[in-house]
């Protein structure tokens, strides 16, 4: 109890901080998070949370670094995708309200059933229909999920065919409030497509853009399901997420103490980052005249 009432009194003073304005706070910030790490009660807490016994392989030099950069990664291709249809969606094109209701189809799904449908059943390695046509095609042992690389990129594409149709909604939403007469009076001046692009549509669109972004890493951050039902977190720990470990540790273990800690203490974090990530993206959008 005393270890969390401290991390909740670094937690919400950094919070407080960021909600004044003065020169400085995020240096104070990290500051404060930094004296929280590299003290006593620092070094154990982390120690307990990142280097017991249970984490032996899921190091943060190896794996969480890994997966910071697997999640920084689908989210920018995530959100080139999501722009990219809804720049489609929003031109007169045939069938247009026919594709915006597909393209949605799988937002509509659970996770849970996409894990299953896909990963269970069409990359399941003997009888799945994937898995088959790469046999046809000269793969003779296909395995999606035998080597960490591909298991990790797998399981990406599935979270992310799930979740690109949220942001294109919000960014579709966005394109359609921008007012017409812009764009005319670009035509009339004779601005090219890509210029049009870069001076109108994506300056007006940065506001829904980073809303659209930062409620994706907050899903992205929450992935558990998909890695709970396809891969259990293998092979080797490859695919877990904090949250999935989280979760075997609680459930499969019947660690509750030490799962319930892991849970508040990511939490704290999670709280933590994306206050300092929503101050920042204010700052940023705000006019600098």
């Amino acid at each position: 109890m005393p270890i969390f009432g401290l991390l909740c009194f670094f937690s919400f003073y950094s919070i407080y901080i960021l909600r004044n304005e003065y020169p400085g706070e995020y240096l104070h910030v990290l500051l404060i998070i930094s004296i929280c790490i590299f003290t006593d009660i620092g070094g154990y807490i982390f120690g307990k949370v990142f280097k017991g016994p249970k984490l032996t392989k899921f190091s943060p030099n190896k794996t969480y670094s890994g997966m910071l950069g697997s999640y920084t990664l689908a989210i920018l291709f995530e959100y080139i995708i999501a722009f990219s249809l809804a720049l489609l969606l929003n031109t007169q094109i045939r069938a247009r309200k026919f594709f915006r209701v597909a393209f949605l189809m799988p937002l509509m799904l659970s996770p849970v059933a996409v894990s299953w449908m896909i990963g269970k059943s069409m990359l399941e390695a003997r009888f799945g229909p994937i898995s088959r046509l790469a046999r046809e095609l000269g793969w003779e042992n296909p395995s999606f999920f035998g080597s960490h690389e591909m298991a990790r990129s797998v399981i990406m594409m599935m979270d992310a065919w799930t979740f690109i149709p949220l942001m294109m909604i919000m960014i579709l939403a966005g394109l359609q409030a921008i007012p017409k007469e812009m764009h005319e009076a670009a035509d009339v001046d004779g601005a090219p497509p890509w210029k049009k692009f870069w001076e109108i549509t994506f300056p007006l669109m940065l506001p829904v853009s980073i809303t659209a972004i930062l409620i994706r890493i907050i899903f992205k951050l929450k992935l558990a399901d998909i890695i709970i039902n396809v891969t259990s977190g293998g092979p080797g720990g490859a695919t877990d997420s904090v949250t999935s470990f989280i979760f075997r540790e609680y459930r499969d273990r019947s660690n509750v103490g030490y799962g319930t800690f892991l849970a508040i203490f990511y939490l704290i974090i999670i709280v933590i980052l994306m206050t300092i990530l929503i101050k920042i993206a204010d700052k940023w959008m705000k006019p600098r005249y």
